[in-house]
């Protein structure tokens, strides 16, 4: 078996055992003989602002963070996506087609201006990488994590706590937790069903604490179907993850593992125009129409639109309205995800002053996107009499496999006043890239879009890449007196990204200009530091100040620093570029009281070397993006959040923020013309205000939230020359019934969710095909109409 680049066989031992080992802690409760007899963990204490708050504003952190309670996730409708669920705080501004933020090709998630690539994700603490897409390092949050299992969400906005996993967390970190065990005999079940077909069924059995081994472990378990609001097409999930968690003396040790395999149809992406032209509920032909997809591909052929040779000169050259081109609608698209995702993890209280914690994690990922493309025709279009692999049209995919383990540690020492914390993270990962393209007959469609393809009559370029990660940090919390507390330390991060051609242009067709491309690149910083304070002014307010630098490294993924696919290009960005880097001020003020907790901070940051890749023509055609030095970012805003509890079953929750991002420079070409006027312009898909409210009612029985949730206008063009879209605002409402007392009903629960209440068409995500310097193009999808769901929920 040959060696991956970058990896021995060394590495290839320690990732089999850690797989193997990973199996063997989850399944621990099994094992009374491992375990040592120890007292099981006292139960978590409420929360300060009681536990009715799903929403704990972070005080005694010495920059802006808010954390999020799982009750959060389970008011809004069952499956949605933990990231959705954060829209309720400052600063952040989430967008999508789907009501549950789960549908990856559109689900973005904005902090400060800073995207979703530009900001850091873990879960329990293993890293997730981006998030994004085409996630090279990582995987979504919804792949990760049943939603019904989160814990809690603890969102940073500024750059982050020094110690999170993260080579991309320039804007700030959002720090997921998976639900720990409970001490009790017991689990939960949940229906939903609801618009469109929806059909999901969620379970997690709990062992409770084991007699005798003080072993306590969930199974959970789920399955989610549901049909596209528009078009054609099903969503599907199933996922199931174990976590234990075993005493061995004073020390705990933690097992997690999860599965999940998801199928999603695409929904088209839209231009401005098209959708004023064609409809919000306009979408791609899908199975059924599959006829008419061949017609207009060979419509399009006639008129030299696509570059594929003419197909059937019968079809003429008039589209059926009220088509106008071939990029109006696609046959078919969709994205497949399959992810294994474990770790163990041991923490151990040396003494009363020293903690230390180990973890080690492993992913695997396979996944494709496919795409039915009029641009490139199957391979016997052309030949007369063929009755297979002849349709004008063929699936052109973009192909990730990610083989990717790692390593985590920190040891934590109490001196005195002085609390000192210092880690590492380290990662190997493995991750393969390709485009293929598989044929189609034309009388009928017999591939599925919802199955991995085999078989490819062409591949058009395949890479594999090699990434080394290495992380420390140190970090000091003082405090100098019973008001004033401390933060200061530095991380130090170092990137080395390996990519090597595999396969180019193995086939006839022409589709692109590639060559082969081999090489390194690095990014590296050995002082990246953070300091910050709080000062109590009494027990009730607290002032709060940081300041922070972080470096994000180059993704290793077609489409970044390799985007160009071509050896000279390469060689010559490698020269001239540098990291991303940022510098983020903040500061602000918390205030409690018994029915109340308020927050406000001011945040100032300075995004330096920023990097963009400026899309090529439609996205089907998968030209090369064109890698682009847009000089700097300057970034201010403030952020307002607060809840008020009126009385005992009624509050109140909001949050402002006032966000400008504007791009400091001009894009200018190496000789100092300027190419693209941006300076002063708004930066894409950043809205300057976004408002969230809620009202709440909850007597322990009967329960209801209405919220509405505001994202101001954006652009998709980095001029702000057309592109354009307005803002929006969305209204959701919960309304639910609790049964108590009776032996056998105790813990059943109903409840309705009815999302986009007031029914608002809407663009929902931007730049799902990039972003544009001028004009109009391709690259919006469409948010959902007004979807009703109901779920019956059982707690035993």
């Amino acid at each position: 078996m040959p060696t991956k680049p970058g990896r021995d066989q060394g590495d290839f031992i320690m990732r089999s055992m850690l797989k193997l080992g990973t199996a063997a802690i989850v399944s621990l409760f099994a094992a009374p003989a491992l375990a040592q007899t120890a007292p099981p963990p006292a139960a978590t204490e409420a929360t300060a602002v009681g536990t009715e708050e799903i929403v704990v504003i972070g005080r005694g952190q010495v920059r802006q963070a808010q954390t999020l309670q799982a009750e959060a996730l389970q008011a809004l409708p069952a499956g949605t996506s933990p990231i959705l669920a954060v829209k309720r705080l400052p600063g952040v501004a989430v967008s999508g087609a789907d009501t549950f933020g789960a549908y990856e090709w559109a689900a973005r998630i904005n902090i400060r201006g800073f995207a979703q690539n530009q900001l850091g994700f873990t879960l329990d603490g293993v890293p997730l990488g981006d998030m994004s897409y085409a996630n090279h390092n990582g995987l979504h949050i919804s792949r990760a994590l049943i939603s019904e299992n989160l814990g809690s969400a603890t969102l940073t906005q500024g750059s982050g706590a020094i110690d999170v996993a993260s080579s991309s967390n320039l804007g700030g970190a959002l720090q997921f937790s998976s639900l720990a065990p409970q001490e009790t005999l017991g689990g939960v079940a949940a229906v939903t069903v609801g618009s469109d077909e929806l059909r999901r069924y969620f379970g997690r059995f709990e062992t409770g604490v084991l007699p005798g081994v003080g072993t306590r472990a969930w199974l959970s378990y789920m399955s989610n179907d549901m049909d596209k609001y528009k078009g054609e097409g099903p969503q599907k999930q199933t996922q199931w993850a174990i976590k234990a968690v075993q005493p061995i003396g004073k020390a705990e040790l933690t097992g997690y593992y999860n599965d999940s395999k998801r199928r999603e149809t695409d929904y088209q992406d839209m231009s401005l125009g098209m959708i004023q032209r064609l409809g919000y509920d306009w979408d791609n032909f899908g199975k059924s129409k599959y006829g008419l997809a061949v017609q207009v591909a060979d419509i399009a052929n006639n008129r030299g639109e696509t570059g594929a040779a003419v197909t059937n000169p019968a079809a003429g050259t008039t589209y059926p309205a009220p088509i106008q081109t071939v990029d109006d609608a696609y046959f078919d698209a969709s994205g497949l995800r399959d992810d294994q995702l474990g770790y163990v993890k041991l923490d151990v209280p040396v003494t009363d002053f020293l903690d230390i914690a180990i973890q080690a994690y492993d992913h695997q990922n396979k996944g494709q996107g496919l795409w039915g493309t009029p641009y490139v025709a199957s391979p016997l279009a052309t030949t007369p009499g063929a009755t297979t692999n002849n349709s004008p049209i063929s699936i052109r995919t973009t192909e990730y496999d990610i083989d990717r383990t790692g390593w985590l540690g920190n040891a934590t020492l109490r001196l005195g006043a002085h609390t000192i914390n210092g880690g590492f993270w380290t990662e190997d990962n493995d991750f393969t890239q390709a485009r293929r393209f598989y044929g189609l007959d034309r009388d009928a469609a017999r591939r599925s879009f919802t199955s991995f393809q085999t078989n490819p009559f062409f591949t058009q370029w395949a890479y594999a890449f090699a990434t080394k990660t290495t992380q420390l940090y140190l970090q000091d919390t003082w405090q100098v007196t019973d008001a004033l507390k401390v933060n200061a330390g530095f991380k130090s991060l170092k990137v080395e990204n390996a990519i090597r051609t595999t396969t180019i242009n193995n086939a006839a067709p022409t589709v692109g200009a590639d060559s082969n491309l081999n090489g390194t690149i690095e990014a590296k910083d050995d002082f990246l530091p953070q300091i910050g304070a709080t000062f109590k002014l009494s027990d009730d307010v607290e002032l709060f100040a940081s300041y922070a630098e972080n470096m994000a490294a180059f993704p290793s993924v077609v489409g970044s620093v390799f985007g160009s696919r071509s050896q000279a290009i390469f060689n010559e960005t490698k020269r001239t570029i540098n990291p991303e880097s940022s510098k983020s001020f903040e500061g602000g003020v918390r205030l409690k009281g018994d029915r109340y907790q308020l927050g406000a901070a001011a945040y100032l940051v300075k995004f330096e070397d920023r990097l963009l890749a400026v899309s090529q023509g439609p996205g089907i055609v998968g030209n090369a993006a064109i890698l682009s030095n847009v000089g700097g970012v300057d970034t201010k805003g403030i952020e307002l959040v607060g809840s008020y509890k009126i009385t005992d079953t009624v509050s109140l929750f909001g949050s402002y923020t006032y966000n400008k991002s504007e791009y400091a420079d001009d894009v200018r070409n190496r000789t100092g013309a300027v190419v693209t006027a941006t300076s002063g312009k708004t930066v894409v898909n950043t809205p300057e205000s976004i408002v969230f409210a809620e009202a709440a009612y909850d007597n322990d029985v009967v329960f209801a939230r209405l919220s509405a949730n505001y994202i101001g206008d954006r652009y998709f063009t980095y001029t702000n020359n057309g592109g354009k879209v307005d803002g929006r605002t969305l209204v959701d409402l919960t309304l639910g019934y609790r049964l108590k007392g009776a032996a056998l009903l105790d813990g059943f629960e109903a409840q309705l969710n009815v999302a986009n209440l007031l029914d608002e068409e809407y663009v929902g995500t931007l730049g799902t095909n990039g972003f544009v310097n001028s004009g109009d193009s391709q690259t919006v999808v469409t948010g959902a109409p007004r979807q009703v769901f109901v779920t019956l929920r059982k707690t035993f």
